[in-house]
């Protein structure tokens, strides 16, 4: 070995640099958005439970249960599970929204009936398959990662 290319035993290691630190302003406005977050959230769910309430309200008043009523209920389950997905962390916060959109276009199928061209409801059931095969190639991926 040539002697300029070894390190003396008590050679000090330069430190390396940590990471720098975000300015207060970044660390503000990340602050700001993360309560307005959570605002925005804890507003959806005052909402959805004011339209859940309503729709039972409703189906008391007039007496009869509809499976468009079922569904919408089913809607509104969905969206407070996906804001507690959001606070759990527990599940996939992918999924919810997929099964939110696959109960929403059910219930415009239930809703528009007989009156639907038939070609839009193949292509309305095509739109559930597809988004539900998505949803269990999201769960599955993420029981292996």
């Amino acid at each position: 070995m040539i002697e300029s290319e070894t390190m003396p035993a008590d050679a000090a290691i330069p430190p390396v640099d940590p990471a720098p630190q975000p300015s207060r302003r970044t660390v503000l406005a990340g602050r700001a958005f993360s309560l307005a977050e959570h605002g925005l959230l804890i507003l959806i769910a005052v909402m959805t439970l004011t339209a859940a309430a309503t729709e039972v309200w409703r189906v008391i008043v007039v007496q009869k249960i509809d499976l468009a009523d079922i569904l919408l209920m089913f809607l509104y389950t969905e969206v407070i599970g996906m804001i507690g997905v959001f606070y759990t962390g527990k599940g996939s916060a992918f999924v919810y929204p997929i099964f939110i959109a696959i109960t929403a276009l059910a219930r415009l199928i239930v809703l528009q009936g007989k009156n639907m061209a038939p070609e839009n409801i193949v292509f309305e059931a095509s739109a559930i398959l597809l988004l539900a095969l998505a949803a269990a190639i999201i769960v599955r991926l993420g029981r292996h990662a």
